[in-house]
C-alpha cells in the first residue's frame, strides 16, 4: 500500500492481485456477472489493508491441549456503510473477511445538472460513537457524495471513519480531504481527472449500471 504524493489522506492499495483485477474491471467487455465478482473480490482485498491497524485486546482461549492467550479486535463491531446503490457491491466481500460487521446504509444520488449530492436515506447503529465505520462506494468522483455521507455519519456521532473506493479522481480526493481531513481514503487506483460530466477518466464507466445491468 502506497501513499500518493500530494494527497496526504490517500492510501493506494498496490497489491498485484488488486491491480490485475482493476484492469479487468475497467474493460468495457467485462460482463455484469464478472464485474460483480471483481468488485466483491477487490473490496475484500482492500479491506484486508484498511483493517491493518484496528486495535486489539487480549482474550483467554482454550485450545484442545491447554489454556492460552490470544487477541481479538477490541471495541464495538466494525460497521460497513455502503452509499446506495453502487456501494452495495462492496459489502459482501468485506463481510466475508469480517463476518461480525454490522451494515448501515446511506442513500445519496447526484443531481446531474448541479453534480451535488441529494440524500434520501440514512440508517446506522445508534451507538455510532463507539464504532469504526467504513464508507463504501466504488467511485470517488467529485467527492460531493462522499463528503455528504461522512458529514451525516459525524452528525450521528461517528468519529472513526474511513472511505473505501475502487477508483478515485484527484478532484474527489481533494474535496473529501478539505471537508474531512481526518478521514483516510483507500483506493485501488488514483485516476487522471474528471470529464465535463463528472465521470472519472480513464475510470470504469458507471459502476452502479455495470453492477446491476442497467447500462
Amino acid at each position: 500500500m502506497d501513499k500518493a504524493p500530494g494527497f496526504p489522506t490517500l492510501r493506494v492499495v498496490t497489491h498485484p492481485l488488486v491491480q490485475h483485477k482493476v484492469t479487468v474491471l475497467r474493460d468495457r467487455r467485462t460482463p455484469t456477472k464478472q464485474f460483480k465478482e471483481l468488485v466483491d473480490e477487490i473490496a475484500m482485498l482492500m479491506a484486508y489493508e484498511a483493517t491493518a491497524d484496528l486495535s486489539l485486546e487480549p482474550i483467554g482461549v482454550e485450545t484442545p491441549l491447554e489454556a492460552t492467550q490470544g487477541l481479538q479486535v477490541s471495541g464495538k463491531k466494525l460497521t460497513l456503510v455502503p452509499i446506495l446503490r453502487a456501494g452495495l457491491g462492496m459489502v459482501e466481500g468485506i463481510a466475508r473477511l469480517v463476518p461480525s460487521a454490522r451494515v448501515g446504509h446511506i442513500g445519496l444520488y447526484r443531481d446531474h445538472s448541479t453534480l451535488e449530492p441529494v440524500d434520501y436515506y440514512f440508517k446506522v447503529p445508534s451507538d455510532a460513537a463507539e464504532r469504526d465505520f467504513f464508507v463504501l462506494d466504488p467511485m470517488l468522483a467529485t467527492g460531493g457524495s462522499a463528503a455528504a455521507a461522512v458529514t451525516s455519519l459525524k452528525r450521528a456521532g461517528a468519529t472513526r471513519i474511513r472511505f473505501l473506493c475502487l477508483v478515485a479522481a484527484p478532484e474527489g480526493v481533494r474535496r473529501l480531504a478539505e471537508a474531512h481531513p481526518d478521514v483516510l481514503v483507500y483506493c485501488a487506483a488514483l485516476d487522471r481527472e474528471l470529464n465535463e460530466h463528472g465521470y472519472i477518466l480513464p475510470g470504469l464507466g458507471d459502476a452502479g449500471d455495470r453492477l446491476f445491468g442497467t447500462r
